[in-house]
C-alpha cells in the first residue's frame, strides 16, 4: 500500500525522505541562541526582498570574555573585523 501512497501522492516521499516538518530538539526556541550557547546571537539577513534569513552569529571562545554581555551592534561589528568567518550551512530542516 505505500508504493501506492507514494505513486498518488508524491508530496508524502519528499516529507518522509527529508523529514522538514520535524524540529529537534523540540520545544526549543531558535530565536534565542544565547539560552543555549555562549557568545551566541541571533541576527536576521534580507537576502532578496520579502525573503530574510535567520542565522547565529558566534564567537570563538578566545573572544568569549569580550563579548559577554555585548548587545547587537557588537556582534554585527565583529563580523567586519580581521577575524576569519566561518558559514556552516546545516540544511533545509527549517530550523538552525
Amino acid at each position: 500500500s505505500v508504493p501506492i501512497l507514494i505513486r498518488l501522492f508524491p508530496v508524502l516521499l519528499t516529507k518522509f525522505v527529508y523529514l522538514n516538518f520535524l524540529a529537534f530538539p523540540f520545544f526549543v526556541d531558535f530565536r534565542q541562541p544565547e539560552l543555549l550557547l555562549n557568545n551566541t546571537i541571533n541576527l536576521y539577513l534580507t537576502t532578496e526582498p520579502g525573503v530574510m534569513v535567520g542565522i547565529w552569529h558566534t564567537v570563538p571562545n578566545s573572544r568569549g570574555a569580550e563579548a559577554r554581555g555585548k548587545d547587537q551592534k557588537w556582534y554585527e561589528k565583529a563580523l567586519g573585523d580581521d577575524h576569519p568567518v566561518i558559514i556552516y550551512l546545516h540544511g533545509n530542516g527549517g530550523t538552525r
